[in-house]
């Protein structure tokens, strides 16, 4: 019996033992780790860099527009008849007085020939009238009623050539027409459409400003145009009417400006993005909108800094800054404060950085930042 317990006993020691060897073991690890991550420095993340540059902005006011001819009306018979003759074709360009449709005049051509011949005898009965009555041969009441006479029938010729003149729709305008709305032989009644048509050149865009702008807005500003459908170019044109009432629900008040469109590529109803441009221009400083960290407590950027490490070596930190943020233009961003002129922030890259982080900069794979990008289409 004592052999069993001192054999227990012997285990328990051992076990023991085990145990205090394991947990040393251990703890000795836990240590070294301690200390390897003491001496541990994270190696420096890779950046581009900016300078905070001063430049001259020209102040503008930007709005979404839609595009308006300057005349447009949609061309309609005002009698009715049928159609004989078709003389354009949909989407043509046309002149003032270009014939567009010719109605069957048959009829009124007919009676026309009827009148005419009447009005001939009622001239020649009013010059024998006259005739007579210098001789005393009639009397006045004769005279007067062939002079009645002979104006009823010249008026009914006038009438009849009227009707005929009517019947043959011509272009009010130059400009364009859309796709037409008759074909040969239809039957059209007074106010049936035939064709829109537009006059695009010049072409006007109209758009909404605040009230506020109304201090700064003026017949003549120049304006600045452009389109998504065309993203290489723009239009230079000029205010032209500013409203003189400001819409009640939304205070805001309705601009016109007036813009060149030779080509025609401008077309009415195309959304298009517009800048009233003031003539004075005012000094900023802009950054790449990539270098900002946006964030709801504060906006900030990181500048870079040189400063000396433990072993003597210059190394770059980033420092947050904290900036307010003004109009932003392209891939450029004004600072309204935060910032100075020529200092040098992180342009890109910003996101994996923190406070006090070294940095190693690689300026070559940066992207440009423009005031005014153009993609390329790969």
């Amino acid at each position: 019996m004592k052999a069993k317990t001192r054999t227990w006993a012997l285990a328990g020691l051992g076990l023991v033992a085990l145990v205090g060897l394991l947990a040393g073991v251990k703890g000795g690890q836990i240590a070294a780790m301690l200390k390897a991550g003491k001496r541990f420095v994270p190696p420096p993340e890779s950046v581009s860099s900016t300078k905070v540059r001063a430049e001259e902005w020209q102040s503008s006011r930007a709005a979404i527009g839609t595009l308006v001819a300057v005349r447009a009306v949609t061309v309609g018979a005002e009698l009715p008849g049928t159609v004989r003759e078709v003389s354009f074709e949909s989407g043509a360009a046309v002149r003032k007085g270009q014939v567009l449709i010719r109605l069957d005049t048959s009829t009124e051509e007919a009676q026309l020939e009827a009148a005419e011949a009447d009005a001939s005898l009622a001239r020649i009965n009013l010059d024998r009238a006259t005739s007579l009555r210098q001789a005393g041969s009639n009397t006045p009441a004769d005279l007067d009623a062939a002079q009645a006479r002979a104006k009823q029938a010249q008026a009914a010729v006038d009438s009849l050539k009227a009707t005929i003149a009517k019947k043959t729709i011509r272009a009010p305008f130059d400009g364009r027409v859309a796709i037409r709305q008759v074909e040969l032989g239809q039957v059209v009644s007074p106010g049936t459409p035939i064709a829109s048509l537009q006059s695009v050149h010049p072409i006007h865009a109209d758009f909404w400003l605040p009230q506020q702008a109304l201090a700064d807005v003026r017949p003549g500003q120049r304006t600045r145009m452009r389109t998504d459908i065309f993203p290489g170019a723009s239009w230079e044109g000029q205010v032209t009417t500013v409203n003189p009432e400001v819409d009640v629900a939304t205070r805001n008040v309705r601009v016109r400006a007036t813009f060149a469109n030779p080509d025609g590529r401008l077309r009415p109803g195309m959304f298009v993005n517009v800048e009233v441009l003031s003539p004075e221009r005012r000094p900023v400083l802009v950054i790449p909108a990539t270098a900002v960290l946006y964030a709801p407590y504060g906006d900030s950027v990181f500048a870079l800094e040189e400063q000396k490490d433990g072993a003597g070596k210059a190394t770059l930190v980033a420092r947050q800054r904290f900036v307010r943020l003004g109009e932003r233009r392209g891939d450029l961003v004004a600072v309204t404060s935060g910032l100075s002129a020529g200092e040098t922030v992180v342009g890109s890259g910003a996101f994996k950085l923190r406070n006090g982080a070294a940095v190693v900069v690689h300026d070559e794979l940066a992207p440009q930042a423009e005031l005014a990008p153009r993609p390329v289409d790969p």
